[in-house]
């Protein structure tokens, strides 16, 4: 009995002295922010409404570059246009490392283009690169491959005949269909159940990653790991996704033609092949398969989501699709299909897409980023391996760039003349050296559907413009729009 009273005063003493000793200490000299607890970090400063709006409130307090214990570790928050730029392009490589996302980690685990680092990431992202534009990214192919699509997505649309749908597989089919023409050599029909399956997947864990309990699960992953969660459920998910992509590539093993390949895969295998002999390659299944499941991720869910909000955008502001209407009539008629050559002919449809990715801001705090090296960055010193948040949304809504950052206005993005103006706090991609892989597709992508359904139909929604809710569904990592209803009505 007295050897249990002894032990417990002395792990009562233990947690006191811990107290009394203060929070974690970093290398280094880390920018200002709330005074953190042993292993709970800044737990006390987090609002119930999830990391964005506990970040809102620290930044108020100690300004545009700041520290936040997520459980014990510490994050630097970049706030604002300036910060963002100043870290990711004047010091570039300095920031260039990527950070975790702690639910999808143990099915990413550093592989992959997207989430790996240095020697692997500059070789599978110079690939990556490399062998998109080889296969169409900025050439006629990819745009003739959109427009194809754009139009199949049309003749869906005529079967419903104006009756009311949820747009959200549909977006989903057609811009999983680009990506897979890209990494598989193939499309995907609109009722092939497999391909609905994986979307279903797709769609079901970007909500998940977006929840609060996945940004609680970011603070203590270390502990909640060994305990049910929507980590798990993530986990399965992309599991089955995986299993997909792994049969997909070794049948394309089976049936390569070294003299003709036909797709990303084959491009890698053919790589795989020529390294084969190199111990230390990154050419190997592992990065292989992360990588198409980072692209098929990545290509399918962006693009749709954006789509999603744009269409709910135009259900709640109507005279902004009257007018896309009337410069679609203008400049591309009824009688032949959108061309990526009209862009530039069309301002203010760009400008309104320009304002939905704005203001849909999908990935508010943006993917993680660590610092490469010790960096010296506004009078603090980051110690190697510093996990770094660049918060997009502040760049999204800062009001020293649009004037009226909260409200959906295209006239954010247009001159005293109706011409498309440049904006520096733009970047829905991020900027830098960790700049979204796939921009100029999800671009071309962007711009022909959007103009392709509005050119043969009008929108209309069971809801009045006033009532329809813009709210989103789930805002963490990724922010998911609410459910609607929406009739297509030929033109």
């Amino acid at each position: 009995m007295e050897f249990s009273v002894l032990l417990f005063l002395a792990l009562l003493a233990g947690f006191l002295l811990l107290l009394v000793r203060g929070h974690p200490k970093a290398r280094g000299r880390l920018p200002p922010g709330p005074r953190p607890l042993p292993f709970l970090g800044n737990l006390l400063q987090m609002d119930r409404k999830g990391l964005l709006n506990s970040f809102m409130k620290i930044q108020e307090k100690y300004g545009d570059v700041f520290t936040v214990y997520l459980g014990p570790r510490p994050v630097v928050m970049l706030w604002g246009t300036e910060a963002i730029r100043e870290a990711l392009v004047d010091q570039a490589e300095a920031f260039s490392g990527r950070g975790t996302i702690a639910v999808v980690k143990p099915v990413f685990q550093d592989y992959g283009v997207v989430f790996a680092n240095g020697e692997r990431w500059k070789a599978l992202r110079r690939f990556s690169l490399a062998t998109m534009r080889d296969l169409g990214m900025g050439k006629r192919s990819i745009e003739e491959r959109i427009q194809e699509e754009a139009q199949c997505l049309v003749e869906e649309l005529r079967k419903f005949k104006g009756a009311l749908l949820d747009p959200t597989f549909l977006f989903q089919c057609i811009t999983a269909n680009i990506i897979c023409s890209i990494v598989f050599g193939e499309r995907f029909n609109y009722k092939d159940r497999q391909f609905l399956r994986l979307l279903d997947m797709f769609y079901q864990s970007f909500s998940l990653i977006s929840s609060f309990s996945s940004q609680v699960y970011e603070l203590f992953s270390e502990f909640l790991k060994y305990f049910p969660g929507t980590h798990r459920q993530i986990a399965k998910n992309l599991q089955e996704v995986i299993s997909f992509i792994g049969q997909n590539v070794e049948t394309h093993r089976a049936t390569l033609d070294p003299s003709a390949p036909r797709d990303f895969i084959d491009a890698y295998l053919l790589r795989m092949e020529k390294e084969k002999s190199n111990q230390h390659t990154e050419f190997h299944q592992q990065n292989l398969i992360i990588s198409l499941l980072s692209l098929f991720f990545a290509g399918t869910e962006t693009s749709s989501t954006t789509l999603r909000y744009g269409f709910l955008l135009m259900l709640k502001y109507p005279h902004v699709a009257e007018k896309v209407h009337e410069e679609i009539e203008q400049v591309i008629g009824s009688h032949r299909v959108p061309a990526l050559d009209d862009r530039t002919k069309m301002p203010y449809t760009e400008a309104v897409i320009h304002e939905i990715q704005r203001f849909s801001d999908l990935i508010p705090i943006g993917v993680p980023h660590k610092v490469t090296k010790d960096t010296l960055f506004r009078g603090y010193l980051l110690p190697k391996n510093t996990e770094v948040y660049p918060i997009l949304t502040s760049a999204l809504h800062d009001p020293r760039y649009f004037e009226k950052p909260d409200t959906f206005n295209p006239d954010h993005f247009l001159d005293s003349s109706g011409g498309l103006k440049k904006n520096d706090a733009f970047i829905p991609f991020s900027i830098g050296k960790r700049i979204c892989l796939g921009e100029g597709i999800a671009r071309n992508e962007l711009f022909l559907f959007f103009t392709t359904i509005l050119q043969n139909f009008s929108v209309a929604s069971p809801v009045a413009p006033e009532d329809i809710d813009l709210t989103p569904r789930e805002c963490g990592v990724g922010k998911v729009p609410p459910t609607y209803q929406i009739r297509f009505l030929p033109r």
